[in-house]
């Protein structure tokens, strides 16, 4: 299969099989050509050339439409469902409109049967808004077995999933697989879920298939060789021996509401000491964004803030005095001005001292000469330096935010979410860079809905649930099952209690 956007050849003579009864997954950076092969499958795009062949019959298929009676349907990273209806309505709607009263009572028997059949289940009368993320994802994989497909693909599923909600989805589906009911083919970012629930692996770069084969038979660093090349792959910063110091970054007792009013904080205290990575996990909405916001002057809040010891405002004074530097989510909206060139986005700490600043004048060639060098270093590749920061693709924005927060000592570094949807290359470049911040002495507070990432880079990991910390560990002693549970909102200590009550009365 091969597929051209103008000069772009985004799929170059591709040739993927998927074996029937069989998980198989679909690795790549961004860009690499997952995403159009799975279109082309799917009927979204149009290939310029190849076939498609279901069960050895070629298949012509125009769009989804055509694909949903041969079988074949999509889960997508982000939810389709209409979250004013009910799951019973969405998937009742789903099916396609038809002439007459709907007979909703015999539509709610149908499913409720069908749902008796099924390994995971969800409350089919409530609004799919109400829901948890987990359960929105389960009712999208419900909505195609549902429309009874047999080849299903699933575009990073397990993205917005506690630990235990992701192995449970994926082993529920390995099962249907291993009982002959469905084949999966799925993409993912996550070497663990390859590991654990895929078959076999198929690897693409740059809009070529480059290798793949039996799970069982490659190694983690095997498989992230294809996807990136030999000479891509970064050297990796080495984490040195704690030494963590005085507490440079404190909350007490911060709250802080959301735009609608309701609490988004709940009296939430922490400390960062230099020299540490303290993690934020958590199921998105539970107060992270807030608490970046707050760190970063957009949110109003109750309690108190401290950098060094002294009261925080958040004001650019402070940032620059106390030497801290902020890496929000979605860089590009949150601390860019897209229409700006890279160079005047990467001065914008510094673009009124010296040596940018000569009385009230900017010296362009001066900070012309500050980007390339910092683009240098951090690896930002794009037009160059006289180009808008929104041409860049999403890795390089976040390369060069980072490079412009990194640009002075920085004493603290807040990061939310800093790898999230970047390639490869990109997740292990970022990683040294705030990996080398923590080992010179800087206190990092990190948040990442990324449990994986976490328990990589940090030395203590909080989580977050309702607004407010409810767990803390040493990354030593991290329990990644302990940790989901507070992640879904489960008191974990209350409910080992209730267990060894259970046990005892037995």
């Amino acid at each position: 299969m091969s597929k051209h956007f103008g000069a772009l050849a985004a799929l170059d003579n591709v040739s993927l099989r998927v074996a029937a009864g069989s998980v198989h997954a679909l690795l790549g950076e961004n860009g690499a050509g997952k995403s159009t092969l799975v279109k082309c499958i799917m009927g979204f795009y149009h290939a310029d050339s190849g076939k498609i062949l279901l069960n050895g019959e070629e298949m012509t298929i125009r769009s989804p439409r055509d694909a949903r009676p041969r079988g074949i349907g999509m889960v997508y990273q982000h939810f389709t469902l209409v979250p004013s209806m009910t799951v019973l309505e969405n998937l009742t709607m789903g099916k396609g409109f038809r002439l007459g009263r709907i007979d909703w009572s015999a539509e709610r028997r149908a499913l409720e049967a069908f749902l008796s059949t099924m390994p995971f289940r969800v409350p089919i009368d409530r609004p799919v808004s109400s829901l948890a993320a987990g359960e929105k994802q389960k009712a999208e994989i419900l909505k195609q077995l549902w429309f009874e497909t047999r080849f299903l693909i699933l575009d990073e599923p397990t993205s917005v999933l506690t630990p235990q909600e992701a192995d449970e989805m994926l082993s529920h589906l390995g099962g249907m697989v291993a009982a002959g009911l469905l084949t999966v083919l799925i993409i993912t970012h996550k070497f663990r879920e390859v590991r654990s629930f895929a078959d076999e692996v198929s690897v693409l770069r740059r809009g070529r298939f480059v290798g793949g084969g039996h799970v069982a038979g490659l190694s983690v660093d095997e498989m992230a060789r294809m996807m990136v090349g030999e000479s891509d792959i970064a050297g990796t910063t080495e984490r040195a021996a704690s030494g963590a110091g005085d507490a440079l970054l404190e909350l007490d007792r911060v709250s802080a509401r959301d735009d609608t009013g309701a609490p988004a904080l709940r009296s939430v205290s922490l400390a960062v000491r230099g020299g540490e990575i303290v993690g934020i996990a958590g199921v998105s909405g539970n107060g992270q964004t807030t608490l970046v916001e707050v760190l970063a002057g957009q949110r109003h809040h109750e309690g108190e803030v401290r950098v060094q010891g002294a009261a925080y405002r958040a004001t650019r004074r402070e940032m620059l005095g106390r030497k801290l530097a902020l890496l929000p989510e979605e860089p590009l909206r949150n601390a860019c001005v897209g229409r700006m060139t890279v160079a005047e986005n990467m001065a914008f700490r510094s673009f009124d001292r010296h040596p940018i600043c000569a009385g009230l004048r900017v010296r362009k060639r001066v900070l012309r000469r500050q980007a390339e060098e910092l683009m240098a270093r951090y690896k930002v590749r794009g037009a160059g330096p006289e180009a808008p920061i929104s041409a860049l693709s999403g890795g390089n924005v976040q390369r060069a935010v980072l490079a412009r927060e990194l640009s002075s000592p920085t004493d603290v570094l807040v990061v939310a979410n800093p790898v999230f949807g970047l390639d490869f290359a990109a997740v292990a470049d970022i990683h040294a860079q705030i990996l080398a911040a923590r080992n010179r002495g800087t206190a990092v507070l990190m948040v990442s809905e990324d449990l994986d990432e976490l328990l990589e880079l940090a030395d203590r990991i909080l989580v977050m649930s309702g607004g407010a910390v409810v767990h803390e560990t040493p990354r030593e002693e991290a329990d990644r099952t302990l940790i989901g549970r507070y992640m879904a909102g489960h008191d974990a200590r209350r409910d080992a209690g209730h267990e060894s009550m259970r046990q005892y009365n037995l």
